[in-house]
């Protein structure tokens, strides 16, 4: 599992930070999606900070595993085609740093 991006999770609720790959460097926002009007719209829209494009949505869903909450993104672009991934705490002791964990299709 490899991490592409780092974020901080912002007072207004947002988490802002740097989406990189191999080929990609950019700076993204997960945006609450205060419109969502039905259960299958996502909770986030992924932005990017650059030029304002909608780079993909992100869902609040809860592990199996452990009963904890955490955001599953897809992420797309014609740079890097389609990328899926989960917002996790970030290593340390800030909880508001994360990360997203890259979760390649099996």
């Amino acid at each position: 599992m490899a991490t592409i991006a780092t974020l901080t999770q912002k007072a207004d609720g947002n988490l802002e930070g740097t989406l990189a790959t191999l080929n990609v460097t950019a700076p993204i926002a997960l945006v609450p999606n205060g419109r969502k009007a039905k259960d299958n719209e996502p909770d986030y829209r992924v932005i990017s900070r650059k030029n304002g494009f909608e780079l993909g949505a992100g869902w609040n869903r809860i592990s199996k595993n452990t009963g904890e909450e955490y955001i599953s993104v897809s992420l797309s672009a014609p740079e890097f085609g389609t990328i899926y991934g989960n917002v996790a705490p970030a290593p340390g002791d800030d909880p508001a740093k994360k990360v997203i964990i890259w979760n390649p299709v099996s």
